[in-house]
């Protein structure tokens, strides 16, 4: 079950704060500070967030220092409700208007300006969570998206009835609900890139096709840097290499995925039958005392803690 929060009318100094705190340390300011009206309604489904930010004129930065104090690489994923705004990423620009869908990096320097009254319907997730290479998804940052192949079609309605029935995500359900609409987003970069034929390098593919595998395999028993480099016909230094290259370990980045999809199961309502060690068996992780405190360590409380917080 969600974790959900709203404030109500706040003046300028508050909507600022209120801002970092919904999403990641960021630069806040106004031309017109008083009088000022914003508000933030947040849901925080697992490691998925989904906000609706309303407020009078101002601009959103993320800066080089705030990056390099506050590293936390996540998407956002931004639609357009009311007003218009201006997104700024990796020397593009977009204009937001309504029904307007974008996607921004956290990583990396990035501005939003609304100089009217505006709302955005925010889907925030960690990079990870998308099946995509980062160099590949960064060509796709401040652009229009949604109008390649007609996927926009399916994924722009969805966020603009998740936006109109925010309570779900806080519900029962609102974990799966959340992730559905990632996978729904990675459904739609995953179109726009083959659309638009946007290249990647060749080691960012192979990055790709190991990551999909170690999800198609993460309840084997044998899945090691051995068997994963044997798999696709590369050196274990190869592999081991590539991971490097995106801040990761292969064992760090297998053991992060089974804790991921432990965790989805210990806040699901479906999986209450099943008892906190045989759904951490189920994915590898046969000594109950070290699920636990790796589990802990990932994601800053127990799984017992997890599943009573639905």
């Amino acid at each position: 079950m969600g974790r959900a929060t709203t404030t109500g009318s706040l003046d300028f100094p508050r909507f600022r704060t209120a801002v970092s705190e919904s999403f990641v340390p960021l630069r806040v300011t106004t031309g017109r500070p008083d009088p000022f009206g914003g508000g933030i309604r947040h849901v925080a489904a697992g490691e998925v967030h989904c906000s609706i930010v309303s407020a009078d004129e101002h601009l959103v930065e993320r800066t080089p220092r705030l990056i390099a104090d506050s590293p936390r690489r996540c998407y956002k994923v931004g639609l357009q409700l009311e007003g218009t705004g201006l997104l700024v990423q990796h020397g593009r620009q977009t204009v937001l208007r309504p029904g307007s869908l974008v996607i921004y990096d956290t990583d990396h320097p990035y501005s939003l300006a609304f100089e009217e009254r505006s709302s955005t319907f925010v889907l925030m997730f960690p990079a990870h969570a998308l099946d995509l290479p980062h160099d590949a998804v960064g060509q796709l940052t401040a652009t229009s998206l949604g109008d390649a192949g007609g996927l926009g079609d399916v994924v722009v309605p969805h966020l603009a009835n998740l936006a109109g029935n925010l309570g779900l995500v806080a519900g029962p359900g609102g974990d799966r609900l959340a992730r559905t609409s990632v996978d729904l987003v990675a459904a739609m970069l995953s179109n726009e890139l083959a659309v638009a034929r946007v290249s990647t390098s060749p080691r960012a593919r192979l990055f790709g096709e190991v990551t999909r595998y170690i999800d198609d395999h993460l309840r084997s028993a044998v899945l090691d840097p051995g068997s994963l480099a044997a798999a696709h016909f590369i050196s274990p230094r190869h592999l081991h290499a590539l991971f490097h290259e995106h801040g990761a370990t292969v064992s760090g980045w297998v053991r992060r995925r089974r804790l991921e999809e432990c965790r989805r199961r210990l806040a699901d309502p479906l999986f209450d039958e099943r008892s906190i060690s045989s759904i951490a068996s189920e994915w590898g992780f046969a000594d109950a005392a070290h699920f636990s405190r790796v589990f802990r360590a990932e994601f800053d409380r127990s799984p017992s803690a997890v599943r009573a917080e639905r």
